[in-house]
């Protein structure tokens, strides 16, 4: 559980940090690199869509103006389509920002 918080907190502190940077299109809308910390992968990325959350093919929201760092093991490549994204954006949305649920 702590481990999800703080992955959380890591990439809504990230995306917020980031949110005048635009964001590539086409191809580009995905970055990955390996980070300095062996066996970790870096992947930017911009959010999904919130009206796109709930379908079975959600998309990206490539004009959001803000990405989404993502920091993880390079052994399995993180989707920023699948379901661990899609709970998380939605844990952001239900929760507030700050985690309160103002």
């Amino acid at each position: 559980m702590k481990k999800a918080i703080s992955l959380l907190a890591n990439l809504l502190m990230s995306s917020t940090l980031l949110w005048g940077v635009p964001t590539a299109r086409g191809e580009e809308v995905i970055l990955k690199a390996v980070a300095d910390t062996a066996g970790y992968c870096h992947l930017k990325f911009p959010p999904i869509r919130e009206d796109s959350l709930s379908w079975d093919r959600p998309v990206l929201n490539e004009n959001a103006g803000n990405s989404i760092d993502f920091y993880g093991p390079c052994d399995h490549d993180h989707d920023p389509l699948g379901q661990h994204e899609i709970r998380a954006q939605k844990q952001v949305l239900l929760n507030g920002y700050f985690g309160d649920g103002d």
